[in-house]
């Protein structure tokens, strides 16, 4: 079996995984976001920081949508909360 076949395989548990990361550790995630965020910029001397904005906005968003289907469940449909 191949890398891809594995990876195939496994896809839904990882995402599992990963939705459950986003949604116990969504403050950790935005917070290495922002410092990935501030050292790109400031590495670029502020050249591109509409875009390093931009694009650090993005993935909250993606980080916040997997938390989101992580409360949703398997199903898709929102289940009782968690704390």
């Amino acid at each position: 079996m191949g890398f891809l076949d594995k990876l195939k395989k496994n896809a839904p548990e990882l995402k599992a995984k990963a939705s459950e990361l986003a949604r116990t550790q969504n403050a950790k995630i935005d917070q290495g976001i922002d410092k990935a965020a501030g050292l790109a910029d400031k590495a670029t001397k502020g050249k591109y920081t509409q875009k390093i904005d931009g694009a650090a906005g993005k993935a909250k968003d993606a980080a916040d949508k997997l938390a989101e289907d992580d409360r949703r469940g398997p199903g898709g449909t929102a289940g009782p909360a968690r704390p």
